[in-house]
């Protein structure tokens, strides 16, 4: 024998044994082991709408058709073998012990409906028909395909195969004879393959669903990861204004009195100091989000401020030059808030009207914007649809990002449909009380003011002296 013989004696062989042992851990090991059916599932199309006693109920509604038929079967094979007597009737009434095994052990009651069909053909003088009689041989593709639906496909084959063996040897000790043992074999090749099929496409379904999850989720992640780079975005430019404002007075604030003390400008000089090299940092950390090339970040050309309330105006004209029916309420004294607060503000009445424009095109929307005492209010509500609804292609996280800016600001935020068919979104940004400005100290103007003892307290009135909206 050649080497080559000898390599592809030895694969087969290793075939052969690793064959055996999947079919000695799949029938043999723990064969009988307590593998109960499962309840069935409530969220089926028609189990759901039940109620709630007889939902529960529904859940057992497999194990008590899988038991119905089994007594069906013992009274059918008694009405019709009773006549036979013997080890017919006993093989008959044989036939619904495996189906109710099957409910509690799937793999033994395969092996007694496997027995009780080698006893009907141990009986085969009793039937005219062997080695399954007419029960037994509805009882065996029960059965096989009760397991076939709870186990791999490899268990399948298996028992397909053991069950064409046992045929086939009883055809071929006792010749001659009417046997069943083509139809087994063709009947249950059919009924196996088509319970594998099945529990694979509910596999694959299950699956795809998981995927569809968690796809979801992660893009809810991404969404909302998005949103905080452009709120990020967004604020740098606001943070980096304050921050240039900071360094601008305290270089000039030495300027403003007469022979400043040198520890004063040198506090003022430190701070200054302190705010370019922030400034530098900030840019620097924030040009990552700003865009895809943080390189080019560092040399680019500044962009447009960033809109404010003062801007909504322009918003509101650009929306109505398509067509759109919008209305602007405001309430309260209009005040200058900070820079973060409005531009969230004109984010949201956007995003708001956007969302009006996508989803409910031709209804009015009314945008209200409330400036009450500790914060600022807003409503963005529109009514149903008046005309055809485009299908969107956006990714439909606006609510999300609005949601975020306010959560940021430490808001609340509602979003929700009307009892007219239409949609309102509100608002409420808490809004810090600004702190009263200092006295004036009495006497002539015109005459030499001298310093405070505490020059911490001179840089806040210094600033907002400018106009700085903070």
């Amino acid at each position: 024998m050649t080497d080559t013989d000898q390599t592809t004696s030895r694969t087969e062989l290793r075939i052969a044994r690793s064959a055996l042992k999947g079919l000695r851990d799949d029938l043999v090991t723990d064969a009988f082991a307590f593998r109960p059916l499962p309840p069935r599932s409530t969220d089926g199309p028609v189990v759901h709408r039940l109620p709630d006693r007889l939902r529960d109920s529904a859940r057992l509604l497999p194990h008590a058709c899988l038991a119905a038929f089994a007594c069906f079967l013992m009274l059918v094979g008694f009405e019709f073998e009773s006549e036979r007597g013997g080890a017919a009737l006993a093989a008959a009434l044989l036939t619904g012990i495996p189906l109710f095994t099957v409910l509690f052990r799937p793999v033994g009651g395969w092996w007694l409906s496997f027995g009780a069909a080698f006893l009907s053909g141990a009986a085969a003088g009793q039937f005219s028909v062997w080695p399954w009689s007419a029960t037994g041989f509805v009882s065996h593709l029960v059965v096989m395909a009760v397991v076939a639906g709870r186990t791999r496909p490899r268990v399948a084959a298996e028992m397909w195969l053991l069950t064409v063996l046992l045929g086939a040897g009883f055809a071929f000790t006792t010749p001659g004879r009417e046997s069943d043992t083509f139809a087994m074999a063709f009947v249950s090749f059919l009924v196996l393959l088509t319970v594998v099929l099945i529990r694979g496409w509910r596999e694959t379904q299950a699956k795809v669903v998981e995927q569809v999850a968690v796809t979801q989720v992660e893009r809810s992640r991404r969404t909302v990861l998005e949103e905080r780079t452009t709120i990020a975005r967004e604020l740098h430019d606001v943070v980096a204004h304050h921050m240039s404002v900071i360094a601008i007075q305290a270089e000039a604030a030495p300027y403003r009195v007469d022979d400043p003390p040198a520890e004063l400008t040198r506090s003022f000089a430190i701070i200054r100091e302190n705010a370019v090299a922030a400034l530098t940092e900030l840019r620097r950390v924030l040009g990552v989000v700003r865009a895809d090339n943080p390189e080019a970040f560092a040399g680019g050309a500044p962009e447009a401020p960033q809109p404010t309330l003062a801007n909504l105006d322009s918003l509101l004209a650009n929306v109505r030059d398509t067509g759109a029916d919008v209305d602007k309420v405001v309430t309260g004294a209009v005040r200058t808030l900070p820079q973060g607060v409005e531009l969230s503000a004109y984010r949201i009445v956007q995003e708001g009207l956007s969302n009006a424009l996508r989803h409910a095109p031709g209804a009015a929307t009314r945008v209200e914007i409330g400036y009450v005492l500790g914060g600022l209010g807003l409503r963005v509500v529109n009514g149903p649809a008046t005309e055809e609804v485009r299908p969107s292609h956006g990714a439909g996280h606006g609510v999300l990002g609005m949601r975020e800016r306010v959560s940021m600001l430490g808001g609340e935020m509602t979003a929700e449909p009307t009892a007219e068919g239409g949609y309102e979104v509100t608002a409420f940004i808490p809004v810090a009380a600004e702190p009263k400005p200092e006295p004036k100290p009495e006497g002539d103007p015109g005459a030499k003011r001298e310093p405070e003892p505490n020059p911490q307290r001179k840089p806040w009135p210094m600033v907002k002296s400018t106009g700085d909206p903070a």
